[in-house]
């Protein structure tokens, strides 16, 4: 074989004395690939971050409401100091599908980024063989064999290694899906036990009223009876007295509604959850955890889990880009031939091969510039959520703070509306009882009563659900990884944009 030429991708079967000729091979084929890298122009697309986005370095509604010390979040329905609802958020974010389906995501995610990973590295198999022949003249012969493969594809323009970027981004967006999930959920059940509350303090309500009514109606009989008073007045309140005894079903349904839906939240059946007993809304100090807006957009995971997904687009644009460029492919066997297996360890002979395949994109009809542009777009499309849910978490806050600085002054006032029409109740049926006013003010004035008590007990539900969306709003139910030494050097600034890509974990 002296003086022939060994073309890549030529398969040549050697013997022992052969390494010489194995050598010259490898060689060329490092020479090719040194040369091939040497080439290489790494492809430099748009930056993975979206443009920056202004923020305020105050709360505007939070500029006559009391604050207190920041602490953290994590865990600020402790706050509402009620224990039962503690413990149904944590059983909450133990046993809720939607929680486990979150967990099993972030486990899928994470292990594509140990797929990407492997294409770093070559890849190395392992076979055997056995086979008969016969011809009439040798009569039947064996052969047997054993060998290794490997084959490798260097990563000469980062394809990669944009893979494995947008491997891990998408493993840190669904690491910031599962944060979201659980804001959501403890918020959620916060205000599934917030309206069952509710639902009981207003039902009493209801229920208080309608007794006081049902004694207005024999009060109005028994005058009926003495000839004292026509018989308007008795069906009149005998109306008014029907028509409270008609929400007391609409409210036990609202409550038995509340209570199935916090059984579902937590992971049990509509109705496994075990009597809650009896308590009043719960209510959080007044003084507010409030962080700077920057400080809140960084812990919000949805805009954390926006910005993963930003990098995981422009590691994309990357990905397509490498397609351009050549790519090279190095494989090889090596393995042992015999004619007996006993002789595969002692009498076997060694059959090895190299083979380098370059592969250079020239004609494809547009394709790879074609999906270049597509994922350049869901790039830019990636940087328009991130502003969105940066401007939208801005809003949240906003809004909670507003409403819960409308809700408290609500409080006041129909607190004083709701003892004021619960005295002039009392006198309208005293004065009714001795003669001295029509039964029209004694309807007006326990018609008021039943609207104040209802309206100052739909009013305190709200200032709790206030402050639930208030925490949600500024992304408290989840604690966040240790900051990197990078992160816990930076400052606030008045614009906020995705930080550089961490280490997946």
């Amino acid at each position: 074989m002296r003086g022939k030429h060994f073309w890549p991708g030529q398969r040549v079967l050697v013997g022992m004395d052969a390494e010489s000729r194995r050598g010259k091979t490898l060689s060329l084929l490092l020479g090719l690939t040194v040369a091939v890298a040497g080439c290489a122009h790494q492809p430099s697309p748009e930056s993975g971050s979206p443009t920056a986005v202004s923020i305020p370095t105050q709360w505007s509604g939070a500029a006559d409401q009391p604050v207190g010390p920041v602490t953290s979040l994590a865990v600020w329905w402790q706050r509402l100091g009620d224990a039962r609802l503690g413990a149904l958020v944590d059983e909450a974010l133990r046993a809720s599908p939607t929680v486990q389906s979150a967990i099993a995501a972030l486990r899928q995610s994470r292990a594509l980024v140990d797929v990407a990973a492997a294409g770093l590295v070559p890849s190395v198999g392992a076979s055997a063989s056995a086979q008969r022949a016969y011809s009439k003249a040798q009569g039947g012969s064996n052969s047997f064999g054993l060998g290794v493969d490997a084959s490798w594809e260097p990563d000469l323009f980062g394809g990669t290694r944009a893979g494995i970027d947008a491997a891990q981004a998408d493993a840190r967006a669904a690491r910031m899906a599962l944060a979201n999930v659980q804001v959501s959920l403890a918020a959620e059940v916060a205000l599934a036990y917030i309206d069952l509350r509710n639902a009981e303090a207003r039902l009493a309500i209801a229920q208080g009223n309608l007794a006081s009514q049902e004694d207005t109606l024999q009060i109005a009989r028994w005058r009926n009876q003495a000839g004292l008073v026509s018989s308007l007045d008795v069906e009149q309140a005998a109306a008014l007295a029907d028509q409270t005894r008609a929400q007391v079903p609409l409210l036990q349904t609202t409550l038995a509604q509340a209570r199935h839906r916090l059984a579902v939240l937590t992971g049990r059946t509509p109705g496994d959850l075990a009597d809650l007993g009896t308590a009043p809304v719960p209510l959080p100090p007044d003084d507010l955890v409030l962080a700077f807006p920057a400080d809140t957009l960084r812990q919000r995971p949805d805009v954390r889990q926006a910005e993963a997904q930003v990098q995981a687009a422009a590691a994309r644009v990357t990905l397509a880009d490498a397609a351009r460029y050549p790519s090279l492919k190095l494989s090889g066997t090596l393995g042992l031939q015999a004619l007996t297996l006993g002789s595969l360890t002692s009498g076997s002979s060694v059959v090895g091969s190299l083979l380098a395949g370059l592969s250079v994109p020239i004609l494809d009809g547009g394709a790879i510039a074609g999906q270049v542009r597509a994922q350049q777009a869901a790039l830019d499309q990636a940087r328009a959520s991130y502003r969105g849910s940066v401007l939208t978490a801005l809003q949240d806050v906003e809004d909670a703070l507003v409403a819960l600085q409308g809700d408290r002054r609500r409080v006041g006032s129909l607190q004083s509306a709701a003892a004021a029409a619960a005295r002039a109740d009392t006198l309208a049926r005293q004065q009714y009882q001795a003669g001295l006013i029509d039964f029209r003010t004694v309807l007006e004035t326990q018609r008021t009563l039943l609207s104040a008590q209802d309206s100052e007990a739909g009013v305190r539900a709200s200032l709790a659900a206030d402050h639930v969306a208030l925490y949600k709003a500024l992304g408290g139910g989840w604690t966040p990884e240790p900051p990197t030494a990078e992160a816990q050097s930076a400052t606030p600034s008045d614009s906020v944009s995705p930080s550089p890509a961490p280490t997946a974990r």
